[in-house]
């Protein structure tokens, strides 16, 4: 029987964009990788990594978590109907980006994904109108 040799790719600091994507696009094709594997053991470090070069690049304002889901919109080039094909609501969308409703969890948890936010900066409170 032929050795196996471990094919995983060694990952280090995330120092640029290019290294963000190849990291990122990996974290994507592990993401459901079953616990105690080398993937599964992979995917935390691309985690770790990942979380880190973002907390480094991307200064957030200080801004309430509405205005900062509309500041990153703008940055992707995105639309509402691009958050309602993630989120599935247009209507609910629209309430929310003009603080008629709050942010639901699967809101947060699906935003910050889409929109490479820190769940942290999307449960801040603020205000809602009317």
């Amino acid at each position: 029987m032929p050795k196996q040799f471990n094919t995983m790719k060694q990952w280090f600091l995330i120092e640029n964009e290019k290294e963000y994507q190849e990291a990122t696009n990996r974290y994507e094709e592990i993401h459901n990788s079953k616990k105690g594997t080398t993937e599964h053991k992979e995917k935390l470090l691309l985690a770790l990594l990942i979380n880190q070069y973002e907390q480094n690049q991307w200064n957030l304002p200080e801004v309430d978590p509405i205005e900062l889901i509309k500041i990153r919109m703008e940055d992707f080039g995105l639309k509402l109907t691009d958050l309602a094909k993630e989120y599935g609501d247009k209507g609910t969308i629209s309430k929310v980006l003009n603080y008629k409703q709050a942010l639901s969890l699967t809101m947060i948890r699906k935003f910050s994904e889409l929109l490479h936010i820190p769940v942290e900066a999307l449960t801040k409170e603020y205000e809602l109108k009317g």
